[in-house]
């Protein structure tokens, strides 16, 4: 199912087929020093992510998503609006395969998926949380509308700043 279409990118529903392009993107160690751990994945955690994406469409509407590339068909990567640990604050997560790095592609699918939340959940305000280290994610966040928030120290100690978008309505 399409969610919502930009100018490169199609979004729709993620799919048990897409567990493995999923796990591609997520054990990519060079892409997921930035993430949780800073470790990559194992195969096991995708299956278990596609379990908690589709419980959270039964539930909310809404979850982790696919991104395609309108022009090929390929897999881009992933984002969407979730709770993780069943936080209050609906949060915007995004990872591409690195081949589709520094095209403005996840600025691209961010900008939508929050206009999406918006105009299909009236979902009015969305956080992210990004390593200060992250510099593109950093800019990637501002270009798409957020603002920086505030910083706050994750379980292991590690500066972590959080953005914040909130609709003009």
């Amino acid at each position: 199912m399409i969610l919502f279409e930009t100018e490169r990118i199609i979004c729709r529903k993620l799919l048990p087929s897409d567990v493995d392009e999923m796990y591609a993107v997520y054990s990519d160690a060079g892409a997921m020093r930035w993430v949780d751990d800073g470790q990559p994945i194992q195969r096991s955690e995708c299956d278990r992510w596609l379990t908690v994406t589709l419980n959270n469409y039964e539930l909310r509407g809404y979850g982790m998503s696919t991104l395609v590339n309108r022009e090929d068909r390929a897999i881009i990567g992933f984002c969407g609006l979730v709770h993780p640990n069943n936080q209050s604050e609906t949060e915007i997560k995004y990872a591409l395969h690195r081949r589709f790095w520094g095209a403005g592609l996840a600025t691209e699918a961010v900008k939508a998926m929050l206009e999406y939340g918006q105009c299909e959940f009236q979902i009015s305000e969305v956080i992210a949380t990004v390593a200060a280290e992250h510099i593109a994610s950093r800019r990637l966040l501002l270009k798409a509308g957020m603002k920086a928030l505030a910083n706050r120290y994750d379980d292991k100690d590690s500066l972590i700043m959080v953005f914040r978008w909130q609709s003009d309505e």
